[in-house]
Order: structure tokens, then C-alpha cells, then sequence
């Protein structure tokens, strides 16, 4: 495990020690685990430009046409306490 400095002022080091506090972990706690968001947005962001890179975008319009379909209709379920109309897509 690496240990690593940073340079903060002090009123900004004390308002992360309170809400480290408040949520019932260390400071260096708190870090770590924005340190894995910040890592797992990044990692995501980085898949999702590989994979549209590769893509087909008629394949992926198409896709989401089929969501958005399929997404309709469970809102008119909703909507219709569960019963469906077999006339409607």
C-alpha cells in the first residue's frame, strides 16, 4: 500500500474531518472510497468510448428504439393496474 501527501488548507483538512466524521469513518476512509467512484467513473467512461468506437450506430438506434418501446409499454401497465390491450404494440 502506497502512502501519498496532499496539500490542503486547513479549514478545507477540518471540513473533511467533520464530514468524515458524520459519516463514521476515517478521513483517510473517506478518501479511499472517492478515490474508487473517481476510478469507476473513469474505467466506465473508458469502456463506453472503446465500445462506441466499435459500435454500429444503426444497431444501437435501433436498440433504443426497442427500450423506449418496451418502456412505453410497461407505463401503460402501470397505468392500467396490470391489464393490456392486445391492439396496442
Amino acid at each position: 500500500m502506497a502512502t501519498m501527501t496532499i496539500r490542503l488548507p486547513d479549514a478545507k483538512q477540518e471540513r473533511l474531518r467533520l464530514l468524515a466524521e458524520r459519516h463514521g469513518v476515517s478521513l483517510n476512509k473517506l478518501v479511499d472510497e472517492w478515490a474508487s467512484m473517481a476510478l469507476a467513473q473513469f474505467d466506465a467512461a473508458t469502456r463506453f468510448i472503446a465500445r462506441a468506437a466499435r459500435g454500429n450506430v444503426e444497431r444501437g438506434l435501433a436498440l433504443l428504439d426497442k427500450l423506449d418501446r418496451s418502456s412505453a409499454r410497461r407505463a401503460r401497465r402501470r397505468r392500467s393496474g396490470g391489464k393490456t390491450r392486445p391492439d396496442l404494440p
